[in-house]
């Protein structure tokens, strides 16, 4: 779908041979080859494949050809099931005119959209980018600070006692599962914003630098604002990462610890069952002569001696703490 704003018309069929000076941003939104020749065509540029904004080098995302900024970076966007996904965002930047390319709607596009024609502040395509960049360090920074409230949550659970219960090892070992499931969630959802933030921190740094001839005193500020805070929200991403990392092995030392008590309990029943188990082997040879088949209290002694064997070793290993 091709979106033309600042320009009365929704029929961009009956716009001539030139774009235009009303029109500041071009949205493409998975643009079928007829609205992508049409763009090209007007703004003497090429609008790059799915594929070729998907490249992850800095030479096919940071590129300045013929006055133009061909820029891409990674958003995230819900899919159908409400989770989130990357995928790329190419912004095409001229002196002029802004184009961007995605493939799935997003909501940060939408929003700046709205304000189009209505906010003074967005008078040209280099002012719609860095707007466009704002909203998209927002919303990046409002995913942080919920990924950081989780994983607060997440570590008071670990960390005070409600994840592990001795006395129910069923129901322990489900929260643990569960513990490192959401543990795991909380990485991903992570390493999105940070592939975003580190996109977003490139395009505006070389933005910056390279359309200094043309770009705005005001636009510039705004990049190094983005700049500035995209630096800002990578240390607390890093810190929450390492916290993310604590926890991880703290719940895989809390699995550990429990697989440990399971084995030492094993021990014990292994090494209680030995001792009564030779007794009753012992006696329940079938040899003609053995003494004990003649004593009066002879089958009470052997229960007794049994019974003994079974309990001396529980009282062993309680007296050296292996039931603490």
């Amino acid at each position: 779908m091709l979106t033309l704003y600042r320009w009365p018309t929704d029929d961009w069929r009956s716009i001539g041979a030139e774009m235009p000076s009303e029109i500041i941003w071009v949205d493409l939104l998975n643009g079928n080859a007829e609205e992508k020749q049409f763009v090209e065509r007007l703004l003497e540029i090429r609008i790059p494949s799915e594929e070729t904004l998907s490249e992850i080098e800095a030479s096919s995302r940071l590129i300045f050809d013929h006055g133009t900024l061909y820029l891409s970076s990674p958003a995230v966007r819900l899919n159908e099931d409400h989770e989130a996904e990357i995928t790329p965002v190419g912004f095409i930047i001229g002196p002029r005119v802004l184009v961007t390319v995605h493939f799935w709607p997003l909501t940060v596009f939408d929003d700046v959209g709205k304000r189009i024609g209505s906010d003074d502040s967005l008078e040209n395509g280099m002012c719609v980018f860095t707007s466009l960049l704002e909203a998209m360090v927002e919303r990046g920074a409002d995913v942080l600070e919920h990924l950081g409230a989780k994983t607060d949550m997440l570590s008071r659970r670990v960390f005070r006692g409600g994840l592990v219960q001795t006395k129910r090892p069923v129901r322990s070992s489900r929260r643990m599962r569960e513990a490192l499931e959401n543990v795991g969630d909380l990485a991903d959802h992570l390493a999105k914003a940070r592939d975003v933030l580190l996109g977003v921190g490139r395009i505006a740094t070389f933005a910056d630098e390279v359309g200094s001839e043309w770009i705005t005193a005001s636009s510039k500020k705004r990049l190094e604002a983005v700049s500035k805070d995209v630096a800002s929200l990578s240390d607390y991403e890093t810190r929450l990462s390492d916290k993310i990392q604590l926890l991880l092995d703290a719940v895989l030392g809390f699995i550990n610890i429990q697989q440990n008590d399971l084995f030492k309990i094993l021990t014990i029943v292994s090494v209680v069952g030995v001792p009564p188990t030779i007794m009753v082997g012992i006696w329940g040879m079938n040899f003609k002569t053995m003494p004990e088949l003649s004593w009066t209290f002879g089958y009470p002694l052997a229960w007794f001696a049994v019974i003994a064997s079974g309990v001396l070793p529980l009282i062993w290993f309680k007296r050296y703490g292996w039931f603490d």
